[in-house]
């Protein structure tokens, strides 16, 4: 950022001496077009058309061409042109977390006005931007979340579906954080749309089974969730029906991905919850459609979006705004930008009941609350912090939003909140060698191989991203090339664009493309042909790679050069499964929850990091909805009951992080796992007498199969082929039956019964 500045400011200095030996003829008026270079998206992604009246007064700026990322340059568009035309110079103050692009457009206004023959001294001088300090204010709400993100969002989105009264605040100029910036997809487990998909992945599926057995027999966990997982397996095989996945996979591959110190419950909650995930995320418009492979998963998992034309685009990019259109147009829902939160209040009791934070123009703004959700992302940003914790990461580039500081931890340890994995930062391998921009891994899923120096592959390209950045990082100049092809960019919105911002390299042949890249004709050219036999054979016999799609052979073909940089924080504040932030005793901050991946615990260790509780990929839609779903449950429920005067609930009726009960089916909230034994014959008097069905204390009152396992999701076994027991209710509403004792359905989703505690 630094050099960036410098480069502006060098810029303009030589710009202005140049000028002050000229004599200037008067500006005409007319409008003139500027280019600018934000460093992120390549030569002329900025452009912008300035207009002049007779007076030589700029009166209109509109950015006309914008190659920069969507979301985290749409701050900077909307505030810049106006900032620049009221202090009539282009070196006025950039937009907070939107640093490049405004300086992007910054060069192009200079730019334009240049060609118009304005005084390019007085507009290259710096002009402070001054707003007059608004006054302290005070708020009251239900629910104060702190962070704009996405799962500051969809935590606000669920609380308000409960009947709360949210405000969020966000330091940035503009909502989206880290999420904005995603790139991949969101990981879900035996989903709709993996079902459109034929199955291939079986060598991914033993080799996991495989490393389960051999690696960690000694781990309760894994080994308990293999021999799940393994009878799922030879079921599948016996009658294969759709795609194969499972809730208890998706656990296997997230628990060995963490080594196994992963916390089993988070874990578990990660996948059951994750297609419902999905699924939630479909009544605000974001369809999660395409499915694709990525590092460290053993079937195709990570749910991405298309665009009209079918092609798959960067998720952030196309979720966030919709989760801002969202909030904006509900009622209940108050976005505050550029308001930084500092300090979280509680009572005498140690209570979290609310908010400090410093507006936009240095006024205090103060929110009172029922409860607080931390949602501000994890310390990425933070580099001093990422080295002070991992030495050896220090001088990498990060991926990060400017926001990622790290705040939201440091609150929460203000108030004696535990952490854990701090030292688990997450490396990225696929990181753009110059920009440090994003490029997803979902192309390595797709069938993109990493070729090095010499022209030769050098891992598993879908290998979790801690074991591929290590064997990036031990290549000649630590970079790697990621070579794709036109067939592949003709599916690919996202490598359009990469095409866009100037980040590939292009060749008509093998030899052509590494004739570009400066490495080995011969060899590049080898290695890629060796590689189409592989992939034509399912069989990597150099690596082990077990995700193959179609062979790179598709003229012309395109590489983008990588490397590895600080893309995540795995560790933070330690939760429970009701996202309650925990002490290092293990007891709970009475109103303070957490979600995202300010978070920790979850502990998917891909780049030195994790499948974290946080990040489009993993637990953020659904750790934002469990916080404000589970506190909002409690708030609004606690007032519901106090209204009607119907004290003798013993319960709150909700369930977790579930929609609405009146929108749900029966079935889709129970557990997703069956059980089998003696657990079988439990959920049957909690579900039978809650529903009226059965008398009260009946055991084991609903059918078993005849294998003795009780179905507990029979909507999914319906989909799947598999008569279940409780079919014949599947398509009636929750609301048709609750009363009451509905609150037993709490057992099933491990959801405490606190209404003592309630606020």
């Amino acid at each position: 950022m630094k050099t960036m500045l410098s480069k502006l400011t060098s810029a303009l200095l030589c710009l202005a001496m140049l000028l002050t030996m000229c004599s200037f003829a008067m500006a005409e008026a007319g409008t003139y077009t500027g280019v600018g270079d934000s460093e992120i998206g390549g030569k002329g992604a900025i452009e912008v058309s300035v207009t002049v009246d007779e007076n030589g007064v700029v009166t209109d700026i509109q950015v006309t061409k914008n190659g920069d990322t969507a979301g985290i340059a749409d701050a900077a568009v909307e505030a810049m042109p106006g900032r620049i035309m009221a202090a009539q110079s282009a070196n006025v103050d950039g937009v907070s977390g939107a640093t490049m692009t405004s300086e992007a457009i910054k060069m192009a206004v200079l730019d334009a006005v240049t060609a118009a023959g304005l005084d390019t001294v007085k507009w290259s001088t710096y002009v402070a931007t001054e707003a007059a300090k608004a006054d302290d204010a005070t708020y009251n709400t239900d629910i104060v979340i702190i962070g704009a993100g996405g799962a500051g969002m969809t935590a606000a989105l669920t609380a308000a579906e409960k009947g709360a009264d949210v405000i969020i605040l966000e330091s940035q100029a503009a909502v989206g954080g880290n999420s904005v910036r995603a790139t991949g997809g969101m990981n879900a487990a035996d989903t709709p749309a993996q079902d459109e998909n034929e199955f291939g992945e079986s060598a991914g599926v033993e080799k996991t089974l495989k490393t389960a057995r051999t690696s960690y027999a000694d781990n309760v966990t894994i080994t308990k969730l293999a021999e799940e997982v393994e009878k799922q397996w030879a079921d599948y095989q016996a009658n294969p029906v759709g795609y194969f996945d499972s809730d208890e996979l998706m656990e296997l591959d997230t628990m060995i991905g963490g080594k196994g110190i992963n916390n089993p419950e988070l874990v578990e909650e990660l996948a059951d919850e994750s297609a419902d995930g999905v699924e939630w995320l479909k009544k605000y418009g974001i369809n999660l459609t395409s499915v694709g492979s990525f590092g460290g998963a053993s079937v195709k998992r990570i749910h991405r979006p298309v665009n009209a034309e079918g092609k798959t685009i960067a998720v952030g990019s196309y979720m966030v705004p919709l989760l801002e259109k969202a909030c904006e147009e509900n009622d209940k829902i108050s976005i505050q930008l550029e308001t930084t939160a500092t300090t979280i209040l509680t009572d005498e009791n140690g209570k979290a009941v609310g908010v400090k934070a410093v507006g936009a123009t240095g006024n205090e703004v103060t929110v009172n609350a029922k409860a607080v959700i931390l949602a501000t992302g994890g310390f990425g940003a933070n580099l001093d912090m990422v080295a002070e914790l991992v030495p050896a990461l220090k001088g990498f580039m990060t991926t990060n939003a400017a926001g990622a500081q790290g705040q939201g931890i440091e609150m929460a340890q203000a108030l004696g909140a535990a952490t854990v994995d701090m030292d688990q930062i997450q490396i990225h391998p696929t990181v753009q060698f110059d920009t440090a921009a994003l490029i997803t891994e979902g192309l390595r899923g797709d069938g993109a191989v990493l070729i090095n120096a010499d022209g030769k592959r050098f891992i598993d390209e879908v290998g979790t991203r801690d074991v591929v950045s290590a064997a990036e990082i031990a290549q000649p100049g630590s970079y790697s090339y990621l070579v794709v092809d036109q067939a592949m960019l003709d599916k690919s919105s996202v490598i359009a664009g990469y095409v866009k911002r100037g980040f590939v390299f292009q060749g008509n042949t093998y030899e052509e493309l590494a004739e570009a890249l400066g490495v080995d004709a011969a060899t590049f050219a080898e290695t890629m042909n060796t590689w189409n036999t592989y992939v034509e054979a399912k069989n990597d016999p150099d690596f082990g790679r077990t995700s193959f799609a179609q062979p790179l052979n598709t003229a012309p073909y395109y590489a983008i050069k990588v490397t590895a940089g600080v893309h995540h924080t795995m560790g933070g504040l330690v939760i429970n499964t009701d996202t309650e932030v925990l002490k290092a005793d293990g007891t709970a901050i009475a109103g303070l929850y957490a979600a995202g991946e300010v978070t920790g615990g979850v502990a998917w260790r891909e780049p030195s990091g994790r499948q974290r509780c946080g990040g489009l990929r993993g637990l953020r839609p659904h750790c934002g909805r469990r916080s404000g779903g589970i506190r909002a449950g409690r708030v609004i429920t606690k007032i519901a009951i106090n209204r009607a005067g119907r004290h003798g609930l013993t319960c709150p009726v909700f369930l977790g992080s579930s929609r609405d009960l009146g929108e749900e089916q029966l079935g889709v909230r129970l557990r997703t796992r069956k059980v089998t034994g003696r657990d079988a014959s439990l959920p049957a008097p909690l579900l039978a007498t809650s529903l009226g069905l059965v008398e009260r204390g009946t055991v084991g009152a609903l059918p078993q199969t005849p294998a003795g396992t009780l179905s507990l999701h029979p909507a999914r076994d319906r989909r799947k082929g598999t008569k279940s027991p409780l079919d014949p209710f599947s398509r009636l509403s929750w609301s048709r039956f609750l009363a009451p004792s509905a609150c037993s359905f709490l057992a099933l989703r491990r959801s405490p019964c606190l209404l003592p505690n309630f606020p």
